[in-house]
């Protein structure tokens, strides 16, 4: 729990941890990393705990290395003009109160056209679950390699820096960024996505199961990419604007992203 007492799910946790090893470098132990949490995130939670998680993500000083075996792209602004040149990936948990269990979406964005290329929701998320968005995300834009493919842009997550996720980004040809520590900014598409779904779905309902869950997520998915319009791009649905900026070269203005 955080020092408020509200539940913080291992994943998040596992995350942050991520972005004290692997953002900025720091060389602590599991001892260390427990005062960051502490300190940087507000949790109340002791170095046993942390020692496990540390142990389960393999980053107890002796492995650490196993990190660096992919180089490391660091996100930079880039302008966007088109879909298909930029997409974000992030997770965002949700919580069960009839089962009292966390619930993890991951979702993959493009930032041009706003759409929700492929999701994933289950009662876990691994590096594995990520490859399989992405994966498929690609094959719904019909796009493979030797195409013109876009930017993958991630945070610092146990998911994103594991070598099975960044072996699938290397097999599939594209280039995976991931933002500095503690600059949301750089990842802001998804981040305003989440927002819109915790505002508009996950805080409408106290959920009672999983399969609730997946009923009512599902459903909102198909509002927000078929039918909730957008003002940033020109009052339409995410896919309706996609479908018309392929076929008929609407557009929008170029941002940086």
């Amino acid at each position: 729990m955080d020092k408020s007492g509200r539940k913080v799910s291992d994943e998040q946790i596992k995350e942050w941890l991520s972005e004290l090893v692997c953002g900025d470098g720091f060389p602590y132990g599991y001892r260390k990393l427990t005062v960051c949490l502490k300190e940087d995130y507000n949790m109340a939670i002791n170095h046993k705990k942390v020692y496990r998680l540390c142990d389960e993500m393999g980053i107890l000083r002796p492995q650490r290395r196993i990190l660096s075996r992919h180089p490391k792209h660091l996100a930079k602004m880039d302008t966007v003009d088109g879909s298909n040149q930029l997409w974000e990936m992030d997770i965002k948990y949700g919580y069960i109160a009839g089962t009292d269990q966390f619930f993890f979406q991951l979702s993959v964005i493009d930032v041009y056209d706003r759409s929700i290329v492929d999701y994933h929701l289950g009662l876990s998320c691994t590096a594995k679950d990520a490859c399989r968005v992405l994966k498929n995300a690609l094959a719904k834009r019909s796009l493979g390699k030797g195409m013109k493919l876009p930017k993958i842009r991630t945070d610092n997550g146990p998911q994103f820096i594991s070598n099975l996720f960044n072996n699938a980004v290397d097999e599939l040809g594209l280039v995976h960024e991931r933002i500095p520590v503690k600059t949301p900014n750089m990842n802001a598409h998804i981040e305003s996505f989440h927002s819109i779904l915790e505002g508009e779905c996950y805080i409408r309902y106290e959920f009672k199961s999983f399969m609730e869950v997946y009923a009512v997520i599902t459903e909102y998915m198909r509002y927000y990419n078929e039918r909730r319009r957008h003002g940033s791009i020109k009052y339409m649905a995410p896919n309706k604007f996609y479908e018309a900026f392929m076929s008929d070269g609407v557009k929008i203005k170029e941002f940086s992203a």
